[in-house]
């Protein structure tokens, strides 16, 4: 019966509904309860086959499976004498906790007993009378069903005893049956700053099976580099598991001769990542661990039955528990919290390569060693996964200085790990020949490079990494060449501009082509040289610009230009799935899309030496952009959008690019002349690709403000045309990318003053900002924001005749809007509450005198105070308080009679007393300093609380919880200090009395930090004030001199005033003077 249960369900693939599934299950676990043990097997076997699958729908009978006393933990016990009774109890678990997406999983405590029962079979696998194949299939199931715990749904492994069981125990079998490494990892690997040894095993029986392994099989040794390329990846495979496994010296060695050796590991854990990298493919890396694990009994047809068949079957199944644990803890990588498993980072990544002594094994040992390339690039993929998003914790990694201490500092030996898995992954990449394998070691370097520090290490690595891969690029395998474009695109990315890769950039294209450094490549066969650089046949003619400074550069950008816009020399060379004349007259599209990257890359972070190929690198972007593949196309357009914005860039008056350096003006006018007589307005127009018109719309707003006046005036009219009709696009992307870009060109000089632009502008940004689109909301709330800035722009400009021509039945328009946005998701309500600021500023006494005004003002006041008032983020509070001293600029708008006006004090007094963030409490101070008159602070207690307020705020300005906060903390105090001097000067006879008060019981503190600001140099990092100290001093002076003259005060509160401040102004004009002098005589 469980033989025809089996059969049916494993072999036939018959589906059981739930009601047979009851009747079965329940048939099976009476029998295994009532009947004689020799036929258990059969019925676990007939269980499995129930179970896989149907995990959520067995609740029911899990007590009875997985409770306390569980048959299916009774029979896969330590204690179980039988071991083929013991797998398949552990196979039927592993099954049993396999997830489904979408339906429920196993219960917590289910999981955790699974998870344990699974680790007790990996720490007791072995009795001394059990054969080591039937070990092997024992362990695999218990991996399997470890890496279906971890794969489906985040399982509890806080405590470190949890975790570091768990990754003891797949290290110990990441080398298991691995030639001449024999170690014995700790029971439980602890996150620790100190080194922990791992020893070599007294138990024997592994290491006396390795060696007796190797024995068995002829003496005959093939290097993996010289394997022929025209063997299949399974024959490869087959032949280096059957092949004599040499020992493991060093990472550097190569295969030596040599006996057996055992090795001490010493861990110094750190960090990694929980991220993975999927494989090039598209496949689930972690799937492709498991090719046979889904069957209890694996073909034994394929091996002779002679010792020798047997001993390779034995290191073919020792391979896959190697790939097993690897794939286990790939997911124990998704499933732990990155900084948790940063401890562990050094317990597998080596930090020295061990020349002369053990090499301390590592997941680079098994990418450097492991017979089977299918356990390299696995290793490869744990380490891929480990690195990405690693950038944050390698940051402390420095090796500029040399530490000669008595001890090596963290950032030290973190710097030596990235040394050595530089040289090792550089090694691996010279000896492997596997194509899959080399994929894994490419992506591999990218992710490193990609999250590393170079600009706090020694120069040098990144040389090496470029000189080694550029031969790569010829390879005959497309994926080999769309890694070695990414690990391209990654060196010219990261922290751009750096000075090493800049030299590299400046090369000659002859270098680099031989790798130099710490290895060198092979040299590529006549197969795999089918693709030759394609600027070869112009040599002669470009023999010149060989000889610049940039040539090296013209290779980057001729090698991608020649892969996205020349056909292949060789149309059958590549194994790409492409069909039709034009897609196989060229590269594949993944490999002209990933140079089309590389080209953005480049131009992103080197545009100053990818400028002198404007025009190609837009002719390049054109011919894209005409083409039929809707990739092709994207990327072109993205790569125009990073040319127009290195232009932007480039011209801004911060540049360091010098004047005569930059591209000239009328060098863009020609440059988007062309542009916009190419393909570029029919692209705009593709309504059958969104994503196209996005990247377009993002492109048409690069162009640079100042050459924009000067393109034909149909050019001009076309951009506006086609952004405003886009501005009514169905699609959100659409709409979104053409409402930002209206709020680009709203900022162009010569539109800005253009009140028909102006108001169209207007009209289409109020339409997009009530959009369904959260997306399309945001992009409208900062063109609305950028629509404001240009209102005051104008009305600073050109005065009273803009503001009296603009409509007020649109600003009124606008007001409202504005203020419902005001209300909406916090990525919309930052830029509404700016707009807010902005147009109460705008307004004119015409304005807030029209009854139909006075509601919408009244209204978006109080959103402004209600926004300084909420726990919403920190960016939308900080804009609301420079909306509130925007609006204090309106010298039309009622502040001394406003009954709001006590309200929108008050919210501004509170936040600089009490904001947990030091940038609000700089951005209210200095709101509070905007009125220029007595009369618009109000009364005298509405005076008497701001001047409190502030003296308080000065007094808390160093209590913060956060850290980060306290490099805001002298910026505060300058706020606060020339916000109280502003003060100084407005005061009446009537708030004497409360400054009086104030300074006998707080002098001394404000002495402090008011003599600190008027002689020390500008703090104001975020207080927007560049006064010198001599401004300071005559700020000082106005206070004083005007405190001096009032009149109708008590004498000796203004004796105390008088020679409180008396006492300041001389102590600080002594030490300006002295400052003076002293900076005098070093000129």
């Amino acid at each position: 019966m469980c033989q025809l249960i089996h059969h049916l369900l494993n072999r036939l693939q018959v589906t059981v509904d739930e009601q047979s599934l009851d009747h079965l299950l329940s048939y099976c676990i009476r029998a295994l309860q009532q009947c004689n043990s020799w036929t258990h097997v059969e019925i676990l076997q007939a269980v499995a086959a129930l179970v896989y699958g149907n995990g959520p729908r067995c609740q029911k009978f899990l007590p009875d499976l997985l409770g306390k006393k569980g048959i299916l933990l009774q029979l896969s016990a330590p204690t179980q004498p039988d071991v083929d009774l013991r797998r398949a109890a552990v196979y039927c678990m592993a099954n049993l906790c396999l997830g489904i997406p979408g339906q429920p999983y196993l219960e917590e405590q289910y999981k955790t007993v699974s998870l344990q029962t699974f680790l007790v079979v990996m720490k007791n696998p072995k009795s001394p009378e059990v054969d080591d194949i039937t070990v092997c299939k024992l362990l695999q199931n218990a991996l399997k069903g470890i890496h279906s715990v971890l794969n489906v749904g985040r399982i509890n492994l806080t405590q470190t005893d949890q975790l570091g069981s768990l990754l003891a125990v797949l290290k110990t079998y990441m080398f298991y049956g691995f030639p001449g490494v024999n170690i014995e990892v700790p029971v439980i690997l602890y996150p620790a700053p100190l080194p922990q040894y791992e020893g070599s095993s007294p138990m024997k029986e592994q290491a006396e099976g390795a060696a007796n392994s190797s024995k068995q099989v002829g003496k005959k040794k093939k290097s993996r580099s010289k394997s022929k390329k025209e063997q299949s990846e399974d024959q490869r495979e087959d032949h280096r598991e059957t092949a004599q496994p040499e020992p493991l010296h060093g990472a550097e060695s190569g295969r030596q001769k040599g006996g057996d050796s055992t090795f001490s590991l010493l861990q110094l854990p750190k960090n990694y990542s929980d991220k993975t990298v999927p494989s090039l493919d598209g496949k689930d890396p972690s799937n492709s661990f498991y090719p046979s694990w889904k069957k209890i009994n694996s073909s034994d047809s394929e091996y002779s039955d002679t010792e020798g068949g047997i001993q390779s079957k034995l290191r073919s199944l020792q391979a896959k528990v190697r790939q097993g644990a690897l794939a286990c803890f790939l997911s124990t990588i998704k499933s732990v919290e990155k900084k948790v498993l940063y401890g562990y980072w050094s317990s597998f990544i080596a930090d020295a390569p061990g020349i002369g002594g053990p090499q301390a094994v590592s997941l680079m040992t098994i990418a450097l060693k492991d017979p089977s390339p299918k356990v390299r690039a696995a290793a490869l993929q744990v380490l891929s996964a480990i690195l990405e998003g690693s950038k944050q914790f390698l940051s402390v990694a420095e090796d500029t200085n040399d530490h000669r201490r008595a001890f090596t500092p963290f950032s030290a030996t973190l710097a030596s790990s990235i040394r050595e898995l530089h040289r090792s992954l550089l090694i691996a990449l010279v000896a492997e020949s596997s194509p899959q394998t080399l994929t894994q070691i490419i992506k591999c370097l990218a992710n490193l490079v990609t999250n590393v520090p170079y600009n706090r290490l020694k120069p040098g690595l990144l040389t090496r990494v470029w000189n080694q891969i550029k031969p790569y690029n010829r390879r005959k395998d497309v994926n080999v060449r769309v890694c070695t474009l990414t690990l391209l695109g990654a060196i010219i990315s990261v922290q751009a501009p750096l000075p090493e890769v800049q030299l590299l950039l400046q090369q000659p294209s002859s270098s680099g082509l031989s790798s130099s450094g710490s290895g060198t490549p092979h040299r590529l066969s006549d197969s795999e040289s089918w693709r030759k650089p394609q600027q070869t046949a112009h040599r002669d003619g470009d023999k010149e610009n060989l000889e610049s400074p940039q040539c090296e550069l013209g290779w980057l950008i001729q090698l991608c230009v020649s892969i996205v816009t020349l056909p292949k020399q060789d149309p059958y060379s590549d194994s790409d799935t492409n069909t039709g004349a034009a897609s196989s007259l060229y590269e594949p599209s993944p490999v002209r899309v990933e140079a089309l990257q590389v080209l953005a890359l480049l131009v992103k972070g080197y545009f100053t030496m990818a400028q002198t190929s404007l025009l190609e690198l837009g002719e390049v972007a054109c011919k894209c952009m005409e083409e039929p593949d809707p990739s092709i196309q994207l990327h072109g357009a993205r790569l125009l959008e990073e040319i127009g914005s290195g232009i932007v860039q480039q011209h801004k008056p911060d540049s360091p690019t010098p004047l005569n350096q930059r591209v000239s003006v009328s060098q863009v006018v020609s440059f988007w002349s062309r542009m916009l007589s190419g393909p570029l307005p029919g692209a705009l127009q593709n309504d059958e690709h969104p994503t196209l018109q996005t990247s377009t719309c993002d492109a048409v707003s690069s162009i640079l403000p100042e050459a924009f006046p000067s393109l034909p005036n149909e050019k001009q009219i076309l951009c506006i045309t086609m952004l405003l009709g886009l501005n009514h696009s169905e699609h959100p992307l659409v709409k979104a990318a053409a409402v930002r870009a209206l709020g680009v060109y709203i900022l162009f000089p010569s539109l800005r003053q253009d009140v028909m632009f102006v108001a169209d502008t207007a009209n289409a940004i109020l339409t997009s900002l009530d959009d369904k689109s959260l997306n399309v909301r945001t992009k409208a709330a900062w063109s609305l924001g950028n629509l404001t800035d240009t209102l005051i722009a104008n009305m600073e400009s050109m005065g009273l005749g803009f503001q009296e021509e603009f409509s007020d039945v649109l600003l009124l328009k606008m007001l409202k809007s504005a203020t419902h946005a005001s209300n909406d998701k916090d990525k919309v309500k930052s830029n509404a509450v700016r707009a807010l600021g902005n147009l109460l500023h705008f307004l004119q006494p015409h304005h807030i005198s029209k009854p139909q005004f006075k509601p919408g003002i009244e209204e978006s006041i109080q959103a402004l105070i209600r926004t300084v008032q909420s726990e919403v983020t920190m960016k939308v509070r900080w804009n609301a308080c420079y909306a509130l001293g925007n609006m204090f600029k309106n010298p039309a708008i009622p502040l001394d009679a406003a009954p709001w006006a006590a309200q929108a004090f008050s919210a501004l007094t509170s936040v600089v007393k009490t904001c947990k963030n030091f940038k609000v409490r700089i951005k209210s101070a200095t709101a509070l300093s905007i009125p220029n008159s007595r009369e618009r602070y109000g009364d005298r207690k509405q005076f008497s609380e701001i001047w409190n307020a502030l003296v308080l705020a000065l007094e808390k300005s160093e209590e913060t919880e956060d850290f980060l906060e306290f490099k805001y903390c002298a910026s505060l105090r300058t706020q606060i200090c020339q916000t109280l001097l502003h003060l100084l000067q407005l005061i009446t006879a009537e708030d004497h009395s409360c400054i009086s008060k104030s300074i006998a019981e707080k002098g001394n503190l404000m002495r402090t930090f008011i003599q600190r600001f008027v002689t020390s140099g500008v703090e104001a990092d975020e207080a927007a004030t560049q006064a010198g100290p001599q401004d300071r001093v005559r700020m000082l002076e106005r206070a004083f001199q005007h405190v001096q003259s009032l009149q109708e005060v008590p004498v000796d509160e203004k004796e105390l005033v008088v020679k409180y401040l008396d006492q300041i102004l001389e102590h600080c004009t002594e030490s300006t003077e002295l400052q003076s002098a002293l900076k005098d005589t070093q000129e």
